[in-house]
């Protein structure tokens, strides 16, 4: 059977979180405790995903008809990477995907609900780096 090297395979899983958080149930607790808080954000942003994009769908009415295609996107790319979220325990590096996955909803997503709502386009430079903190969450699977 081929056996990894990488302190991060399954093979090496065990003895890489010993080494990291003390004994074995403390390895488990921990590990049990980044899946549950992952699972939680990704429920809470979900929860909050359907139900602004639910809003935007049906009763959000600018006076400029633009603005509703603004909501639209950050209702999209809040559910898209909300679901996302829930490969975070997954990752190499739970903690660093999943917080810039969280915080990339709320820069980007939250910036773009912000001027939709306001109908202002004065705060879309903070959704450009919402949308930079995106393609590094995602850059960041590759180590």
């Amino acid at each position: 059977m081929y056996k990894s090297h990488h302190p991060l395979s399954a093979w090496n899983f065990e003895t890489y979180l010993l080494s990291e958080r003390g004994t074995e149930t403390e390895a488990r607790e921990a590990t049990t405790m980044d899946l549950q808080l992952w699972h939680s954000a990704a429920a809470l942003s979900g929860i909050a995903a359907i139900g602004l994009g639910a809003y935007g769908a049906f009763g959000f009415k600018p006076e400029d008809p633009t603005y509703k295609e603004v909501w639209l996107t950050a209702s999209l790319y809040h559910l898209v990477h909300t679901a996302a979220l829930l490969a975070a325990p997954i990752a190499k590096h739970p903690t660093l995907f999943g917080g810039l996955l969280a915080a990339g909803i709320l820069a980007f997503s939250g910036t773009y609900y912000a001027v939709a709502f306001l109908e202002d386009r004065k705060y879309l430079k903070l959704a450009l780096f919402g949308g930079f903190v995106f393609i590094a969450a995602w850059g960041s699977l590759l180590f």
